[in-house]
């Protein structure tokens, strides 16, 4: 399988690459962003949207760019490297992406235009309280009001949910799941923002009779969507930290060469260099794992299974690289001014955003029976 970029898509990684190394080359600046609120630049989202990501993966029809997931995960891992905060996945891929997949024509140009523009930010409000990564809601409830809707209920958390103008609300409607729109300054709608370990941001939001139009047409139940939405968002995660991994695992191969203990650099230190090997290896399954699941989703697959496979990996890979480049760092890997932490911390967030690494092994192996399987003398069958 080639994994190689063509000629625009490498344009793009250098043209995203620069952006960001100039917003956040500096690991400072990125603390000083995320120290206040919305907990990202304005600035870089509006950069990014006259770069033409934010409108990346939608239809040219909608105000996008007509581009598809390894073109998201290339903005994805770049993002990363520099631990960006801006919402791009979870506005523009989980968000942006559902209103694409089931909004009416009218509904994509008045939602995805402002996104693609850099003029609003949307949000996903689907976790519930005492709920797991599930793709039905059961806590919030639609009920008709004239020609439009009324929402209440509480989605905890929702990532960037303080600052969204536009928030992509599930909630239950005869037994199923469907989609809503919310607008930020909604009556009815109490907002509770509050900083992640990360430096991101998530809220708590509580919807008392709130005014909410429905997403698409018709009140089919929507939980497919929601878990095809998902799971593209979580090979976007899986790029993102890849990129996170590479930036974390560079910063410690350069303290081994210039460390020094009983007169040497760390890195004359057998042991410790087989430990950054091994960090290789990680980050290396990792990079090509979300690379398949984005080429997977390019394709048209089965991109339930790849998110799960990426989610997987990335969740292994991004535990052993964050752990071990903390510990090669010593004492001044778990301090707030040295960037590991950072790093680590990011790659903690992503693991449990959409369902950590055990729930997505808990998945892939419901699915193990559907595998064909191999007799002792290795002619295929199904059981």
């Amino acid at each position: 399988m080639d994994f190689t970029y063509d000629s625009e898509q490498n344009d793009l990684r250098e043209a995203v690459r620069g952006l960001l190394q100039r917003a956040y080359g500096d690991s400072e600046r990125r603390r000083q962003v995320v120290a206040t609120d919305p907990g990202f630049d304005e600035k870089t989202w509006a950069q990014l949207a006259e770069m033409g990501v934010l409108g990346l993966p939608f239809a040219e029809a909608d105000g996008g760019m007509g581009a598809g997931p390894v073109e998201v995960g290339i903005v994805a891992e770049e993002m990363g490297r520099v631990l960006a905060p801006e919402p791009f996945v979870e506005s523009v891929v989980l968000a942006g992406g559902l209103v694409a997949a089931v909004g009416t024509a009218a509904q994509r140009s008045a939602v995805l235009g402002p996104l693609s523009e850099g003029s609003s930010v949307l949000a996903f409000a689907h976790a519930e309280p005492a709920a797991r990564w599930s793709p039905s809601a059961s806590a919030v409830t639609a009920t008709p009001d004239g020609e439009g809707w009324r929402l209440t209920g509480v989605k905890e958390p929702v990532p960037g949910g303080a600052r969204a103008d536009v928030l992509v609300v599930s909630a239950v409607v005869d037994g199923g799941t469907a989609l809503f729109l919310v607008r930020g300054d909604a009556a009815g709608l109490t907002r509770t923002g509050y900083r992640t370990h990360d430096g991101g941001r998530a809220a708590n939001l509580t919807l008392d009779g709130t005014p909410a139009e429905l997403l698409g047409e018709g009140t089919a139940d929507r939980s497919a969507d929601v878990e095809r939405a998902q799971a593209l968002a979580r090979i976007a995660y899986a790029n993102e930290a890849v990129g996170a991994m590479d930036t974390a695992l560079r910063t410690t191969a350069e303290y081994l060469k210039t460390r020094k203990q009983f007169g040497v650099t760390l890195n004359r230190f057998q042991a410790l260099t087989f430990r950054a090997a091994d960090m290789y290896v990680s980050l290396e399954l990792a990079r090509s794992t979300a690379l398949w699941a984005s080429m997977v989703a390019d394709a048209g697959g089965d991109v339930v299974a790849a998110g799960n496979r990426a989610r997987l990996q990335t969740s292994r890979a991004g535990r052993h690289v964050g752990k071990e480049a903390i510990q090669l760092h010593g004492g001044i890997g778990v301090t707030a001014e040295y960037s590991v932490g950072h790093y680590t911390s990011r790659l903690t967030a992503i693991d449990h955003l959409l369902g950590d690494g055990d729930w997505a092994a808990d998945r892939l192996a419901e699915s193990v029976d559907s595998y064909p399987t191999v007799d002792p003398l290795g002619a295929p069958y199904t059981a």
